[in-house]
């Protein structure tokens, strides 16, 4: 019989991890992180009735709903495979204190029960803030220029209660109140909504990226800026800190926001806490995106599955990204 030809001597033996790089089957079989559907949180804009949606002209397909318009929404995000909202609310008149944020026929509770009515499997989340209803447009009351941070933290209470009066599962306090997620639990369990779950943003930066937001809801401040009471973003440790007081005062979930400029703490929080971690891929990251795209300097739907696998690689249970509505049309499609 002929001698058995030896194999050739390539160089030594070293790992080949392109193995089971070589064909898209094989790429999937072995990913380690998937975008789902069902861990994508849709932002949705509400505000005074009107007959149609409007749509906000720095992000592109994003408009704002009013209770007349959001449950038919709704019931799309439903029949797209969307799980949850998070809803953001304008108001019908502004002043200094902000009372239409926890008056019970301002937008966000109509729309609550509208979508509770119209969508009742559909997850609702409502931010609790003030910046959008009132009159100087900063986060919360303020005395002398400054933000009082307890007399805000009993209004954010008030408006806690407003929302799960309506029908809210989830309220999201984003005022980075010192105390808040425990006057906030307070007050939910005063009114007997003990059931009600609180998503903290306790880690929110004061970050570059919230213009198109902020034009969205009418709430850029009409004076100073929100450095002193949102995060210094050059902090990590402290961003760790605020996540710990929110865990141990009631927080059923904890948020870090803007999302790709926070892999590294989304990374730490992981590995330090238990709670469900949620991020938020922020207006102005959704508006470098789609402009980007719109130049033909990259391909939009590559580069939202990226940043969001980076954001889920990073350690995020939860996504609020405004592309939700897109990945869920996209998965539906196919490749």
């Amino acid at each position: 019989m002929p001698a058995r030809s030896r194999p050739r001597d390539r160089g030594g033996s070293f790992p080949r991890l392109r193995r089971l790089r070589r064909t898209a089957a094989l790429r999937d079989w072995v990913a380690e992180t998937a975008i789902e559907v069902r861990r994508l949180i849709y932002p949705v804009f509400v505000g005074p009735d009107r007959a149609e949606p409007e749509p906000i002209p720095s992000m592109r397909g994003i408009r704002r709903y009013s209770p007349r318009t959001v449950g038919a929404l709704a019931r799309q995000l439903e029949d797209e495979g969307i799980r949850a909202v998070l809803l953001f609310g304008t108001a019908r008149r502004k002043d200094a204190e902000g009372s239409d944020a926890w008056s019970d026929r301002g937008a966000v509770p109509e729309s609550v029960r509208a979508i509770r009515r119209d969508a009742p499997e559909l997850i609702v989340a409502t931010d609790v803030c003030l910046c959008a209803y009132t009159s100087h447009g900063h986060c919360g009351v303020v005395r002398r220029r400054e933000v009082d941070n307890d007399a805000t933290t009993e209004r954010l209470g008030r408006i806690a209660v407003a929302h799960a009066d309506a029908g809210a599962h989830v309220v999201a306090p984003s005022a980075m109140m010192d105390g808040q997620v425990a006057r906030i639990r307070r007050a939910l369990d005063e009114a007997d909504h003990e059931e009600t779950a609180i998503l903290a943003y306790a880690t929110k930066h004061a970050s570059a990226f919230y213009g198109p937001f902020r034009e969205a809801e009418g709430s850029t401040p009409g004076f100073g800026d929100r450095r002193g009471y949102q995060m210094d973003y050059r902090n990590g440790r402290e961003a760790l800190r605020e996540m710990e007081l929110d865990a141990a005062e009631g927080a059923d979930l904890l948020m870090v926001k803007p999302a790709l400029t926070s892999l590294d703490l989304l990374a730490r929080a992981r590995r330090r806490f238990a709670l469900p971690i949620a991020a938020f891929q922020v207006s102005g990251e959704f508006a470098m995106i789609t402009a980007a795209a719109k130049a033909g300097a990259v391909d939009e739907r590559a580069a939202v599955e990226e940043t969001l696998t980076a954001i889920r690689r990073a350690g995020a249970d939860l996504i609020v990204s405004y592309f939700a509505r897109d990945v869920a049309r996209w998965q539906r499609e196919g490749r």
